[in-house]
């Protein structure tokens, strides 16, 4: 059994952290967060009201953060001379031009055999 450990409620906050820092890792909140947002290629990872918690250990910080998790894809970014390019090869509208880029991807060769087959 480990010191300070009891039956109920696990080990007391104090003698936790006495130990903690004994060991020589400190822990410290953030107060007022509003929100985290995590960059990925495939899209953000959006943590709203989160609890922030931040562990120094040997001269290394470790967050750890909670909340109310949201994951947004990222959405493609087709720029517009691509959508231009299209709509004028193929006699679509820049929507419709715009609309079948996201669909391949931003591929122009295949957006333009789609749009030309339909």
């Amino acid at each position: 059994m480990i010191p300070g450990m009891g039956g109920r409620g696990g080990m007391n906050p104090k003698k936790l952290q006495g130990m903690m820092k004994q060991l020589g890792i400190e822990m410290e909140d953030i107060d007022n967060a509003q929100q985290v947002i995590i960059k990925t290629e495939s899209g953000d990872i959006i943590i709203d009201d989160p609890s922030i918690s931040i562990m120094r250990a040997q001269g290394v910080d470790t967050y750890q953060i909670t909340g109310n998790v949201t994951k947004l894809p990222k959405e493609l970014e087709i720029p517009e001379s691509d959508i231009i390019l299209v709509a004028e090869q193929t006699g679509a509208d820049k929507e419709t031009a715009e609309k079948v880029l996201k669909e391949v991807n931003g591929d122009l060769a295949e957006a333009i055999l789609k749009l030309a087959e339909s």
